[in-house]
Order: structure tokens, then C-alpha cells, then sequence
């Protein structure tokens, strides 16, 4: 699906869920380098303030660019800019919602502006804002062979 910049309005949202497995956190610990044992050693996850492994917060804000790249504003979409407030912990086994709604278009400079938030259950788990560049429309081909 791809959106451009003049079919998009304040309002309009997109969603995807995905359950945090134990191969996901594994697979992002392995390409993000981030192997902080509060998210893959249980034992040493137990002592902290959560009581337990947790999933990367960066794994669970990736599902927001699955939806905006995806679905809204869609293939061919550039990430200008992302803010992002982690409220909640994410543990293996939750299903996480990314939610992105349409604040505010600028068609002549071919910008968005989205709220996004994941959520586990109904509770936020991250909240922020995202600006993003639309894929912009191919030009009519011009003259004859």
C-alpha cells in the first residue's frame, strides 16, 4: 500500500500486533549488538526493578516502521524523524499494537507528522511522534519514440 502525500489527512491511522517471541529478542540482541542481560538472562532479570527479562524497547518501537512502511504512509515512505517515551516494560509473550494517526500534512514540503504508540493489552508501552516524507509519485512519461 502506498499513501501519498495528498491522500493523507489528520485522522486517518493504521495498525499492526505482534507477539514478542523468545527468537525475536534473541534475533535483535544478535543485530542490534544489544545484549544487556535484562533482556536475555533471566536469572539477572529477576534482580531487577522488573522482576524479569524484558524486551528490547527499540524492538517494540520497530513495529512502528513496519506499519509506517507498510501500511500508512506506505512503500517507498523516508523516516525523517522519531520521539519516543517508554512507559511500560514489554515481556516476552506480549502482543504488542503499533498505532500511527495522521496530526498534521504538509503538502508543499511533502511531510507528515503521525502520533505512535504501542500498546500491550490496552496499557501504552511507548508513545511518540514521527515525521516522515511520502513516496513521492512517479512523473508521467513525456514525448513520443
Amino acid at each position: 500500500m502506498t499513501y501519498h502525500i495528498d491522500q493523507l489527512h489528520p485522522g486517518m491511522s493504521a495498525s499492526m500486533a505482534k507477539t514478542v517471541t523468545e527468537a525475536d529478542i534473541i534475533l535483535f540482541s544478535g543485530v542490534s549488538t544489544d545484549v544487556n542481560p535484562a533482556h536475555i538472562d533471566e536469572e539477572y532479570a529477576k534482580t531487577t526493578m522488573f522482576g524479569g527479562r524484558i524486551a528490547h524497547g527499540m524492538l517494540s518501537a520497530s513495529f512502528i516502521s513496519a506499519v509506517l512502511g507498510n501500511q500508512m504512509p506506505g512503500n517507498g515512505c523516508i523516516y525523517v524523524s522519531q520521539s519516543l517515551k517508554f512507559k511500560a516494560p514489554v515481556r516476552p509473550g506480549d502482543t504488542v499494537k503499533a498505532t500511527v494517526t495522521v496530526k498534521e500534512v504538509n503538502v508543499a514540503k511533502n511531510r507528515v507528522i503521525l502520533d505512535t504508540v504501542c500498546t500491550v493489552a490496552g496499557k501504552t508501552v511507548i508513545e511518540g511522534e514521527c515525521m516522515m516524507m511520502p513516496a513521492v509519485r512517479a512523473a508521467a512519461p513525456t514525448g513520443t519514440a
